[in-house]
């Protein structure tokens, strides 16, 4: 039996698809918030064993004599600009940890999703080596959470059999039409050109970058889905946080121009600044480090972002698809 949790979410919903494409589909328990009813169409049709509400679910998993062979914990609040530090606490944090200690007393396999927020402004680089993590800054609640939940899992003497964490660059990709404001900058440039013929970008509020230079490390989620794939299915690669990331930052002039050639439309790109309650919080530069991850036997290349984009709007956003 395979746990996935955060299922009704961006990733979470797409890496259903890809276990069940692989085979893996009665054998799935599946766990998330089902009251939000907003997000069924990122699950509809697919092949459960089980749906379990994630209130339920600690208890279920920290106490049931079921076997289960691999957990895959992708569920987590995302709100970059929430300020409640103790949502991120409970939901991120404490959950994260109950897993963790239930997967160590079970001996059960365990993936976890981290983020690139942890790294903050970037001014100390990019790196998952274990012994640069203690030293990041993150810069808002739910980069710190993610973060505390690194420091703690590599200070735990012990831990599940194997385990990763994964620190997911900037994704972006079919079923994130729930995530509002939070979704990717690829999604909502798609829709600002759909719905005016012109996109704004941010204007830089730093005299080393240029206007539409700020840059990301893009990420398209069926490169995602092929790295959570391997991870599950190669057991025997060193425990640890990876970078998950394609090593190469785009700007999001690079992004924005991508889009129209996608939608087939005449550029038209301005400036605006950047919003004040997220102005002093804004990463400028993210770019994955991914030594670590060739070493650990991935090899396989990243979809590059003109051709990711191509994908997401010909085959998703266009005609409204879900993966």
């Amino acid at each position: 039996m395979i746990i996935l949790t955060g299922v009704s979410g961006f990733i979470g919903s797409c890496f259903l698809t890809t276990l069940n494409e692989n085979g893996f589909q009665r054998e799935v328990v599946v766990v998330d918030d089902f009251y939000k009813l907003y997000k069924d169409k990122n699950t509809d049709g697919k092949v459960v064993r089980e749906w379990m509400h994630r209130d339920i679910f600690l208890d279920w998993f920290e106490k049931t004599s079921q076997k289960v062979d691999f957990v895959i914990h992708l569920g987590a609040r995302t709100d970059t600009t929430l300020q409640d530090k103790s949502i991120f606490d409970e939901l991120n944090l404490l959950y994260s940890r109950r897993i963790w200690n239930a997967c160590t007393r079970k001996s059960i396999p365990l993936i976890y999703a981290s983020s690139a927020a942890t790294y903050g402004d970037g001014s100390l680089g990019f790196s998952d080596d274990h012994a640069l993590i203690h030293k990041l800054r993150p810069l808002n609640p739910y980069a710190e959470s993610k973060h505390a939940f690194d420091l703690w899992a590599l200070e735990q003497k012990d831990s599940p059999p194997y385990w990763i964490g994964c620190k997911f660059f900037n994704v972006y990709g079919p079923n994130e039409y729930h995530k509002g404001r939070m979704a990717s900058v690829v999604y909502h440039t798609f829709r600002k050109i759909q719905n005016t013929g012109s996109m704004q970008l941010f204007r830089s509020h730093r005299p080393d970058f240029a206007d539409g230079a700020q840059s990301r490390d893009f990420i398209y989620v069926k490169d995602i889905l092929n790295m959570l794939l391997y991870f599950m299915k190669n057991t025997d690669t060193e425990s640890g946080i990876y970078n998950f990331g394609t090593g190469k930052a785009r700007s999001f002039m690079d992004l924005a121009k991508a889009t129209f050639r996608a939608m087939e439309v005449k550029e038209n790109i301005s400036f605006i600044d950047t919003p004040e309650d997220i102005r002093d919080s804004y990463q400028y530069f993210t770019e994955a480090d991914i030594s670590k991850l060739r070493k650990a036997g991935y090899a396989s290349a990243f979809t590059s972002l003109e051709d990711g984009i191509e994908d997401y709007v010909k085959h998703y956003l266009l005609p409204e698809r879900y993966y």
